[in-house]
């Protein structure tokens, strides 16, 4: 995997429902990021309840997945950062990408805790809600990532897998297990057993069977 682009967010004020709200989810390309461990140095994280933190300290998405998008809104402008994503990345595959998977990606070490559950905010920069359906039914989260040792990325740099973990499950068997209709119970009590499934994660799991 290649990155591709690396972007910073910085607060945007924006109507959401009547009410005046900021957000850091537009991002645009810079030189550089360094990934701290609970976030992206100078990246603008807004609401700490749900974004950033040791969990999801970084957020990847795949330029491969640019296209699909395009087709559904060719009226827009897809530039890299236009999902948020701290690092945009070529040859990024959720189905093949496991959970507790560790990555050398420019200096740092890094290691994935779960998909993107996707929120109202994504709808304001596609300009309608129903993109949060879309892409949940889509096979396209991108992936959330720890940081286990804190460095410097730029374009050009490359993602290489240094070590995984034993029985785990892909990104994409997670992100089905939180949006299926009826998800296999079973599946679910394996996945909250698996020790480097973000907690966050965990817990709307945990719900699915309550």
């Amino acid at each position: 995997m290649t990155v591709t682009s690396v972007n910073i967010g910085y607060p945007k004020n924006v109507n959401w429902n009547g009410k005046k709200i900021s957000t850091g989810i537009f991002k645009s390309p810079v030189p550089s990021i360094e990934l701290e461990m609970t976030d992206v140095k100078h990246d603008h994280v807004i609401d700490r309840r749900y974004h950033g933190g040791i969990d999801k300290a970084c957020y990847l998405y795949s330029e491969d997945h640019y296209a699909y998008w395009k087709g559904l809104y060719p009226a827009l402008d897809f530039n890299p950062g236009m999902f948020g994503e701290n690092i945009t990345i070529k040859g990024l595959n959720e189905s093949k990408i496991m959970i507790g998977d560790i990555y050398r990606v420019g200096g740092a070490t890094v290691q994935v805790t779960q998909p993107r559950q996707p929120c109202f905010k994504l709808g304001i920069v596609f300009n309608t809600q129903k993109i949060l359906k879309e892409f949940i039914n889509s096979n396209y989260p991108g992936i959330y990532l720890k940081i286990l040792e804190g460095n410097t990325v730029s374009s050009g740099d490359s993602m290489d897998l240094i070590e995984r973990q034993h029985n785990s499950i892909s990104v994409n068997e997670i992100y089905r297990l939180l949006y299926d209709k009826n998800p296999n119970k079973d599946d679910i009590l394996y996945a909250l057993s698996i020790n480097t499934l973000a907690s966050d994660c965990k817990t709307a799991l945990r719900k699915r069977i309550a």
